[in-house]
């Protein structure tokens, strides 16, 4: 979730990022107010498709932003978010899963390579949980044809997360315009409260006879 740019000398950064406060902020409370110092940059990767032969051959596209992230889990059935945490946009998706999936409500879990790893696929054995989580390309090697197809099995289940994001910064045009971290979690918490109440709408209009 994007977040107003920052516009900090490399110095500034330098103590930001190691958990200080710029000397000279100190010195002026109103500007230290007006910056935000839990927001961090990353950078949004997105690869290109196979390009048709005869055309010419796309690009991957690396898109930088800063602000934060919305890290959520819905319901495969209804698309609710049951789960969710805040982090600064740098975070590691990986990190999360535990907090993200504490109210789920299905003995499987789906998620994207991010959120595989020995400690995650342990923890999620130990609470009765079922991983189906995407598996990682083996290094050095390509990814043989039946982990590919299993891989393609779990998209069409995990990919419907990306319904909510799109939601909430298409029509719901979310933006983080307060400082701060705690402020940042309760922004997007309503936000995510709000679509959760949108979604139950379109649940019963479906019911509804026409």
């Amino acid at each position: 979730m994007a977040a107003p740019k920052q516009r900090n000398t490399e110095g500034e950064k330098a103590d930001i990022k190691a958990g200080g406060v710029p000397e000279e902020w100190r010195e002026k409370p109103a500007k230290l107010r007006q910056k935000d110092r839990d927001a961090r940059w990353t950078v949004k990767f997105s690869k290109a498709k196979p390009a048709e032969e005869g055309k010419p051959k796309l690009v991957d596209i690396a898109v930088p932003a800063f602000g934060y992230k919305n890290h959520a889990a819905i319901d495969r059935r209804h698309g609710f978010i049951r789960g969710w945490s805040v982090t600064n946009a740098a975070a590691y998706d990986g990190a999360q899963l535990q907090s993200v999936i504490r109210r789920n409500t299905s003995s499987k879990v789906w998620a994207d390579t991010a959120y595989r790893s020995k400690k995650n696929e342990a923890w999620l054995s130990k609470h009765g949980y079922a991983s189906d989580i995407h598996h990682k390309k083996p290094k050095g090697r390509p990814m043989s044809e039946r982990m590919s197809r299993a891989n393609g099995r779990r998209s069409k289940v995990r990919s419907a997360i990306e319904h909510v994001f799109a939601r909430q910064k298409g029509p719901m045009r979310l933006f983080v315009r307060t400082i701060g971290i705690v402020r940042a979690r309760a922004k997007i918490g309503m936000a995510n409260l709000a679509y959760n109440l949108s979604r139950y709408v379109w649940h019963e209009g479906r019911s509804v006879p026409a």
